[in-house]
């Protein structure tokens, strides 16, 4: 198994979306790219943290490849929308993806320059591609949020 992290705004519909697909075996939501340790929701919203809503993939590379998990996050969100998704709006919903080896960031940045080209956009893709940090786990009432509650009250369905 493998790993990814992506923040693409709201991590409840993040979540939901990236499950629908094959090769992705388990998924947790939480918080990324801060500088308080163990943030909580109640201090990553208020966007003073400098945290992501996030999610981290454990994936099966054999099924789905990281380029593949790329596509599916232009997929999932706005990248062209600069800390905002849908309702949500500061840094904390911004669009990124946390690479955890150059390989990776390698792939993120190929793959932003093959949306680009496709002329999908009408305005330029700002999604940061930065190195993971220390990945926190949100608490666990988000986790699986729209598979408990039957929906989510964020941008992104």
């Amino acid at each position: 198994m493998a790993t990814a992290i992506f923040g693409a705004g709201c991590f409840w519909g993040v979540e939901a979306f990236f499950e629908r697909f094959e090769g992705i075996n388990h998924t947790r939501v939480g918080y990324i790219g801060g500088h308080l340790p163990n943030p909580t929701y109640e201090q990553v919203k208020t966007g003073a943290t400098g945290h992501a809503e996030a999610i981290r993939i454990e994936y099966d590379p054999n099924i789905i490849t990281y380029g593949g998990l790329v596509n599916i996050f232009f997929e999932a969100h706005d990248p062209t929308s600069r800390n905002k998704q849908g309702i949500d709006e500061g840094h904390q919903y911004r669009s990124a993806i946390f690479y955890q080896e150059e390989t990776e960031k390698a792939i993120s940045n190929e793959k932003i320059n093959q949306w680009t080209n496709k002329g999908i956009f009408k305005r330029p893709i700002v999604t940061e591609v930065t190195p993971a940090s220390t990945f926190y786990e949100a608490e666990e009432y988000h986790q699986k949020y729209s598979q408990k509650n039957g929906s989510f009250a964020c941008g992104i369905g």
